[in-house]
């Protein structure tokens, strides 16, 4: 028996959705959830608001329809309902709702009768049939909780809430339903949860009605507001509200606690897990909102009121897709007064909202952003209205631009952060993302832009991404997993840890050898567009394609790749060393978006040389000649050439041990060190084609040749070396010479390479760089290095 104390115990809403009710085992857990909350908080009632089963209303919704259309098939989709209901309270025990389920069931099937004779259903039939799933849900909650030892006192939401209906949403009567529902409280026993029918109120009149479409959490809110509840626990089918939809970016986190008007904002772009008017009732007796899930009741969930604290900037970004975005413009709008009002209220005579609006400040155009199934009613309506501006010329016919969607970004801190909006739309930039419109409120709690709908994902990680609300993710391409593939990908995953502890992630996405592809673990026929297609299907923040082959027909994808938006690292030296055109035109690709084609590998492996030339240039030294031992191959062979023993016979020995190419020619013809040093004469500025090298090529050379090169320099005290020159005049060789054993190049060892640099800075002493240039280690951390400057350059730039 209930003590008099317990009329005065505060309460908690409890509201379960579709999904945590679904069946007689999700009703079990709900039963189960509430019964471990009240021994959390053994001093307040409970109130359970419930959806219909998952799948209910629509159905319902569909019966109606079809029986208008005197199609005949509601008859078994009604019976399947019917079934349902009745097989989850056969399986519950709680049989004695039978009788009451099948009057209700009779009453329908009446009025679907009568509408299927009428071939006509309004939408107060609509609403009237599509409310009973809640009903029955209630029912069938308040009988379990009895049978379970809890008393529990069910109330027909219609009997209680008033509500003036509009087109797409409902004006709660307050005093009306304040009123009600006191009466009703002082005939249920103090010991009594009250389980309540969500969605369903009743108009002045005492017609019913709906809170229009996912109405339930609206239905907790008021009843929250009405009980003066100490809080309002959503349990849906996820952690919480999360920064952005886990379907498009999976890395989006769980949100602690946030601000009702975050909450109302993300809601209305999108949001789908809490209707966007669940808030207003909260608000009014300010009455926290917990989401929390049904299927993992730990997790603490996200807490909504007014006082929620966040050091985060962006706190979400949701999109609303099939949008329409509609355009009036035109010099007859400028200076005007009341155009603003005369469009509004031709799209507002049709029943079409404008969910967005973008005026330029020359009141030429205004932007409205429409769904796309009432674009074409939005379009007719403004015409009519501008009927004799349109003919006389001064305003053009209204231009629709369908499947558009709009992303908004929402935070109650970002009034507090200057460089925010530079941030998000920087961020769209830099993915390649197209923006076709912008707005942002005057209290800068959200910025909006209009996106292609086919981009929407890829903006959305973008922009999750920028606001560190995940990892710095990049998807990685790997062409070539030989010996440097493998070495290169074998260095990432050592460095995995730590990297996603500094927030970023590089992912491998795909790889490729010379006739297979593998992308996200599926392996086909290599096939570069397809390839391609698959790097960007995840609609990661940014993509880099890693080309370590030696292909001549793999570079000429580069400026392709960088015109979608894909940074481009090569080792391959081929593209760099082709024609000065195609020189130009990767550059001017790579500046088109913003990408960046990085090749520090391209000479000297890991060695820094690329990147010093280019940065004595960038800082106005000037090169005035360079010499270099560029061939890790040839630095070994006349390193270890002592005359003892045939050149070839050497040339063998290193073959063997796999420091030549398969064919030693392509090694002593000298073309690979020619590619090279055009690659470092054009870092320095100079306008050369590879054809303008002259190349002396050692294949052509006998053993008796090389013994006596050998010989006459040894007997000047000097030693062979094979090198590239750029010399004061602009002229480019490559040759054996002789240097004296004073000189840099005669301290080489094993395959080292070795650059030295003649400048206006360093005249008086050469710039000398000397190390490995060749091997699978140094030059994937040369790649490697590349790719992570891709990575901290993004993140400067946000």
């Amino acid at each position: 028996m209930a003590t008099s104390g317990e009329n005065t115990k505060q309460w908690v809403v409890h509201k379960f959705g579709g999904t945590s009710v679904l069946n007689a085992d999700r009703y079990r857990e709900a039963v189960r959830i509430l019964a471990h909350e009240r021994t959390l908080k053994p001093r307040f009632r409970q109130a359970i608001v419930v959806s219909a089963m998952k799948g209910v209303t629509d159905d319902l919704i569909d019966i109606t329809k079809r029986a208008a259309a005197q199609d005949d098939s509601y008859l078994k989709v009604f019976e399947a309902i019917k079934k349902r209901h009745h097989d989850t309270i056969a399986a519950l025990g709680v049989n004695d709702l039978a009788p009451a389920l099948n009057r209700d069931f009779d009453a329908l099937a009446e009025v679907l009768r009568g509408l299927r004779i009428t071939k006509t259903a309004s939408e107060r039939n609509i609403e009237f049939v599509s409310g009973h799933g809640e009903v029955w849900s209630a029912q069938i909650i308040g009988a379990f909780l009895n049978k379970q030892g809890t008393p529990a006192h069910y109330i027909d939401a219609r009997e209680v809430i008033l509500v003036k209906p509009h087109e797409k949403t409902v004006s709660v009567q307050w005093p009306g339903s304040q009123k009600k529902m006191n009466a009703l409280l002082a005939h249920v026993p103090a010991d009594a949860v009250l389980a309540v029918t969500g969605f369903v109120a009743s108009t002045a009149d005492g017609i019913a009605t709906t809170l229009k479409r996912n109405g339930s959490d609206f239905s907790a809110s008021i009843f929250g507001a009405l009980l003066d509840a100490v809080e309002i626990i959503i349990w849906t089918d996820v952690d919480g509200v999360l920064s952005a939809d886990p379907r498009l970016v999976p890395e989006a986190k769980i949100l602690s606690e946030m601000t009702y008007h975050e909450m109302t904002e993300l809601a209305n772009f999108g949001a789908k897990v809490v209707h966007p008017a669940t808030m207003e009732p909260a608000v009014r007796k300010n009455i926290p909102v917990w989401v929390r899930n049904t299927f993992n009741p730990s997790c603490a969930g996200t807490k909504i009121h007014a006082d929620a604290k966040s050091s985060e900037i962006i706190k979400g970004i949701s999109a609303i897709d099939k949008i329409a975005l509609l355009n009036v413009e035109g010099s007859g709008m400028v200076g005007i007064t009341g155009v603003a009002e005369r469009l509004f209220g031709a799209i507002r005579s049709v029943g079409v909202s404008a969910i967005m609006i973008s005026q330029a400040s020359s009141e030429h155009s205004i932007c409205l952003a429409v769904s796309d199934e009432q674009a074409s009613h939005a379009k007719e309506a403004i015409e009519k209205v501008f009927h004799s501006e349109i003919r006389d010329g001064h305003v053009n016919p209204v231009e629709v631009v369908p499947h558009m969607s709009i992303l908004a970004a929402v935070g109650d801190n970002m009034a507090k952060h200057p460089g925010v909006a530079g941030r998000f739309f920087s961020a769209l930039g830099r993915a390649g993302v197209n923006i076709f419109a912008i707005a942002q409120g005057s209290s800068e709690r959200n910025i909006s832009a209009v996106v292609a709908g086919d981009a929407t994902k890829l903006a959305l990680k973008a922009v999750h991404s920028s606001f560190y609300l995940s990892s710095r993710t990049t998807a990685i391409a790997v062409i070539g997993t030989g010996l440097v593939g493998k070495e290169f990908i074998k260095q990432l995953q050592g460095e995995a840890t730590r990297l996603n502890a500094a927030g970023i992630d590089l992912k491998i996405i795909a790889t490729t050898n010379s006739k297979e592809m593998t992308i996200n673990g599926k392996s086909e026929p290599l096939d570069l567009d397809k390839l391609v297609v698959g790097l960007e299907s995840g609609g990661y923040p940014q993509s880099v394609i890693i080309d370590l082959t030696a292909s001549d027909s793999i570079p000429k994808n580069y400026s392709k790749w960088l015109k979608r938006g894909i940074h481009v690292v090569a080792a391959n030296k081929k593209a760099n060393s082709d024609s000065m055109s195609v020189y130009h035109e990767l550059r001017s690709s790579a500046a088109e978006l913003g990408r960046k084609f990085l090749y520090s590998t391209n000479v000297c492996a890991g060695l820094p040389v690329i990147r010093t030339i280019a940065d004595l240039v960038r800082t106005g030294d000037k090169l005035i000649q360079l010499e270099g031992v560029l061939s890790g191959t040839l630095s070994y062979l006349f390193n270890h050439y002592d005359g003892s023993k045939p050149f070839s016979a050497l040339l063998a020995d290193a073959k063997a041990k796999g420091l030549t190419e398969p064919d030693p020619k392509q090694d002593l013809c000298g073309a690979d060190v020619a590619r090279k040093l055009v690659i470092l004469a054009r870092e320095a500025g100079a306008k050369i084609e590879l054809k303008n090298v002259v190349v002396q090529d050692l294949s052509t050379l006998s053993d008796d040749e090389v013994a006596k090169l050998f010989t006459e320099a040894k007997k000047q005290d000097k030693v062979l070396r094979y090198v590239g020159r750029i010399d004061s005049k602009g002229a480019v060789t490559v040759s054996l010479g002789s240097y004296p054993c004073s000189h840099p190049f005669a301290g080489l060892q094993e395959s080292d390479n070795m650059v030295t640099m003649t400048t206006e800075r360093y005249k008086v002493r050469p710039l000398v760089i000397q190390g490995p240039g060749a091997g699978a280690e140094v030059t994937a951390g040369g790649v490697f290095a590349d790719v992570l400057r891709i990575v901290y350059e993004a993140e400067r730039q946000t």
